[in-house]
């Protein structure tokens, strides 16, 4: 049974701010990935080490695999459509363009949850949350403005990154109806371990050629992903998604380009301006009024089934 943000324990709201920091510094780890190791190698690595951490305990513990052919049939899907395609693409994406860019360009991420939500789950989102995120997406936009310049393969990462976005709103919605009745750490292994074989492919059909280059730098930003950005994150976010509502839970992209933008210019020593204040606090409002957003009043007009209402 869904939960309205009002009843969140402080456990929940603690694993939620948990989420924004460590989704927060993951970009940057990437862009140390795949600065040294082809992109859909590091990715590979990444998920296959996540999925290790995850499914050894499991395999000891049968009473909490899937029961049912359709289980396992959505942990197949999500395995390619929450983490093989959209990360294979992220991660692609990260040699040509800024890790700061494609934070706020997955950010699109709630807006679109928010719009596939009435179509698949046959369920309102309020008019008001829809209009605090446009707010907010359009605060991560002026934080990073002078980053947005697109030109050639600049260009091609960003179409990469939004359609990895488009894919990954999908998934959200899609694990919401479809992984309620699963358990969270098997669940989240077992698809891990499938994006890892998807992406192990690509390796192969496309990056063979390619050579690696193992530095310090690169094996602690996998050790970093593959523990704490995937295994750990990505538990907390289903154990999350079985009591929030899709569209309040992928609220947190649109904090994590604040994050990351904040923490490199504090990491770099470079300053924080107003500028990147003023838009902070325009984002963390935002967010804030669709989290509360009250699923039963100002319900966004989207096209809904009759019968729906």
């Amino acid at each position: 049974m869904d939960q309205t943000i009002h009843s969140l324990s402080r456990l929940q709201w603690f694993a939620y701010v948990l989420l924004c920091l460590i989704w927060g510094s993951t970009w940057l780890a990437i862009r140390f990935v795949v600065g040294d190791v082809p992109p859909f190698l590091g990715a590979s690595i990444r998920f296959f080490l996540a999925a290790g951490v995850l499914l050894i305990p499991a395999f000891f513990r049968r009473d909490r695999w899937p029961k049912h052919d359709y289980q396992w049939n959505a942990l197949l899907v999500l395995g390619f459509t929450m983490i093989a395609i959209p990360y294979g693409l992220i991660f692609w994406a990260e040699q040509y363009i800024k890790s700061s860019l494609t934070a706020v360009l997955f950010s699109a991420n709630p807006l679109i949850v928010a719009l596939l939500t009435p179509i698949m789950m046959q369920r309102k989102v309020p008019r008001q949350a829809v209009f605090a995120m446009v707010v907010a997406f359009g605060g991560i936009i002026a934080l990073l403005c002078t980053d947005l310049a697109i030109s050639g393969k600049t260009l091609l990462g960003g179409v990469a990154v939004l359609g990895a976005t488009l894919i990954s709103a999908w998934s959200v919605v899609f694990a919401k109806k479809r992984l309620h009745d699963l358990d969270t750490v098997f669940a989240t292994g077992m698809q891990m371990l499938i994006g890892a074989v998807g992406l192990l492919w690509a390796t192969w059909a496309l990056e063979s050629h390619k050579s690696v280059t193992w530095t310090g730098k690169a094996i602690a930003a996998l050790v970093f992903l593959a523990v704490v950005g995937s295994a750990i994150a990505f538990a907390v976010y289903y154990w999350l998604l079985k009591s929030v509502q899709p569209y309040q839970l992928s609220t947190i992209s649109l904090l994590v380009p604040a994050i990351a933008l904040l923490e490199g210019n504090l990491l770099n020593n470079e300053g924080v301006t107003i500028t990147m204040l003023v838009a902070s606090m325009v984002v963390l409002g935002s967010v804030g009024v669709a989290l509360r957003a009250d699923s039963d009043g100002g319900n966004i007009a989207l096209p809904l089934r009759e019968g729906d209402a």
